[in-house]
């Protein structure tokens, strides 16, 4: 569901959805917030994506390519490739 909303350019969606889910009791994975990142990074959301990758790391998870990728693209679209 966060995928589709990332692939739609709803990342606000996509943002809710992950926040829900957490209510609800389900741990995070690395694919949901690579999927979440990256919704961030098709709305030009560069410093919450940042926020969700240190929140990632912080809980343990090591990213990927996937992870690593999809936050270069969201600091790039924002400006902040230095």
């Amino acid at each position: 569901v966060i995928s589709a909303c990332e692939k739609g350019a709803q990342w606000e969606m996509a943002l809710a959805i992950f926040d829900e889910l957490q209510r609800r009791g389900l741990v995070p994975d690395i694919i949901m917030y690579s999927a979440v990142i990256s919704a961030c990074e098709k709305g030009a959301q560069w410093e919450r994506a940042l926020e969700l990758f240190d929140e990632m790391q912080r809980r343990g998870l090591v990213p990927d390519i996937i992870t690593h990728n999809a936050l270069i693209s969201a600091c790039e679209k924002g400006g902040q490739w230095e």
